[in-house]
């Protein structure tokens, strides 16, 4: 469903990033970025539903699976008008308008893809619930990662109060994002296979998730 263009005009974009210029190429955005990226939102519907059916492929153009290429510049130094790369969420189902809710992740960027699976930047109430779970079931937390899945994010120098720093899971307590990170080719997002790529990617890492969803207390 991607193809070289979708790259393509995100390189032009980022060398001419302003409104002007944008509203002048819309139509290479809509076709070569927006169209491809809602075409895959929808077809990952069904590899999705097999993942978990609590989870939510919306190919909606506005309020769904995909991420604006606006950017919220109000807080930044940085007044550019647009990002530089494209991205979807599949989120849950009770929490389809927050990005800090456990889902699936694409990212798209030349020389800088992705897919990442799990938690990222949790309100305080979410992280305690997860940070609880793992000290109350570290043997099915390590089981995790015996399956070799690597969980990162930002994390405190010490573990948090309320938790033992012998934990034997003392080093993931301090976390305060839990996600893996899967990088991909521009390649890769190219071929005739993608969406079974990214499909077996988000199974690998459906676990983490399935850990992180009923950490929160919601139905996987």
């Amino acid at each position: 469903m991607f193809n070289e263009a979708a790259f393509r005009f995100l390189r032009d974009l980022k060398a001419n990033n302003d409104r002007d210029w944008f509203l002048a190429h819309k139509d290479r955005y809509e076709a070569d970025v927006k169209g491809p990226m809602l075409a895959f939102v929808m077809a990952f519907a069904e590899p999705l539903a097999g993942i978990s059916r609590h989870f939510v492929a919306d190919p909606r153009p506005v309020g769904g699976s995909m991420f604006r290429i606006h950017r919220d510049a109000r807080f930044s130094r940085d007044k550019s008008p647009y990002k530089t790369n494209v991205g979807a969420q599949f989120r849950h189902e009770a929490c389809t308008r927050d990005v800090h809710a456990p889902g699936f992740y694409l990212h798209l960027e030349p020389g800088a893809c992705f897919v990442s699976t799990g938690l990222w930047h949790p309100d305080p109430d979410s992280l305690r619930k997860v940070r609880e779970e793992i000290a109350a079931h570290p043997k099915a937390w390590l089981a995790l990662k015996a399956k070799g899945l690597e969980v990162g994010g930002e994390a405190l120098k010490r573990v948090p109060a309320g938790f033992t720093p012998d934990h034997p899971c003392a080093e993931d307590l301090k976390l305060k994002d839990f996600y893996t990170h899967v990088p991909l080719t521009d390649r890769e997002v190219c071929a005739p296979d993608f969406l079974a790529r990214y499909a077996q990617a988000c199974a690998q890492g459906a676990p983490l998730v399935r850990f992180l969803t009923r950490a929160l207390e919601l139905p996987w």
